[in-house]
């Protein structure tokens, strides 16, 4: 069965650094973009950022530009979130998601979803 498994989240200071990993297993993760997308407390569903199936194409929310970079090691069926200048507003549980497509950019429809990463930010 498909299973997406993150992990890497933590408490970190404003300004900090965390990579969050997730390790996909139960279909061929070359073929399908993959996403990653944040729930703050008492706040709803926030996508994040995505990647086509082959790694080339990377889209990310404006609130996260230029600050997160995604990126996929299709060798090793694991995707990635590297998170630069974490500010406390990146507070929340952060899901990585398969999509339905091969290629990423708007409009993703996702059929499965990881358990999430808790991921502070706080001083």
């Amino acid at each position: 069965q498909v299973q997406l498994v993150e992990s890497g989240g933590g408490l970190v200071q404003p300004g900090g650094s965390l990579r969050l990993s997730c390790a996909a297993s139960g279909f061929t993760f070359t073929m399908y973009a993959m996403s990653w997308v944040r729930q703050a407390p008492g706040k709803g569903l926030e996508w994040v950022s995505d990647i086509n199936s082959g790694g080339g194409s990377t889209y990310y929310a404006d609130s996260v530009k230029g600050r997160f970079t995604i990126s996929r090691d299709n060798a090793k069926n694991t995707l990635y979130l590297q998170m630069n200048s974490l500010k406390p507003e990146d507070t929340a549980v952060y899901y990585c998601a398969k999509d339905t497509r091969y290629f990423g950019g708007p409009g993703p429809i996702y059929d499965y979803w990881g358990q999430g990463t808790q991921v502070t930010v706080s001083s």
